[in-house]
């Protein structure tokens, strides 16, 4: 069985993206330019991907609007949208919760909640999530885009690994 593992970055005071919903932040502090950081590896343990409508638009507009990055992998992109499913990509307009249990059916390693902070916050709010792997950015943005600005539940974790490469440092938690 697959577990779903929302794998993102923030800002030190918690922000996913800035007040506009640009990510051009998104960088260490130059201390270690050439690290790989983990998201290679991690991309590696990943069968399938989940995203949110404003995500998916972000990657095809402006992070990769040439190519898809996820090529190969099955992504699902949650939206009320009626849109046709393209090579890899497969539209979901129904609840995520209900997608996040058919994936974990389906695959047998890391199902990636790629963002964003909407779908995030529902699978968080349904249980869903297995495991928070966060890169905190060495960054301050003061506003932006919170990770769970709706969340008002309580959700004791368990910090399982920490890393840190180029100023950036990655949490890793498990629910408890």
């Amino acid at each position: 069985m697959g577990k779903i593992v929302l794998y993102l970055a923030m800002s030190v005071d918690g922000y996913i993206a800035d007040e506009r919903g640009g990510v051009d932040w998104l960088s260490g502090d130059g201390s270690e330019p050439d690290a790989p950081g983990s998201y290679p590896a991690f991309l590696n343990t990943v069968d399938a991907i989940i995203m949110g409508w404003t995500t998916y638009c972000q990657i095809i507009t402006e992070l990769s609007p040439d190519r898809w990055p996820y090529k190969g992998r099955p992504c699902y992109v949650v939206t009320h949208r009626q849109k046709k499913d393209q090579e890899d990509i497969f539209f979901w307009n129904r609840e995520p919760a209900a997608l996040a249990d058919k994936l974990k059916a389906e695959h047998k390693g890391n199902i990636w909640l790629c963002g964003g902070a909407s779908v995030s916050g529902q699978l968080l709010k349904e249980n869903r999530i297995d495991k928070l792997w966060l890169s905190i950015i060495p960054t301050v943005l003061g506003k932006g885009v919170g990770l769970f600005p709706e969340f008002s539940q309580k959700l004791p974790l368990r910090l399982v690994k920490t890393e840190h490469w180029n100023g950036i440092v990655d949490l890793i938690y498990e629910k408890r």
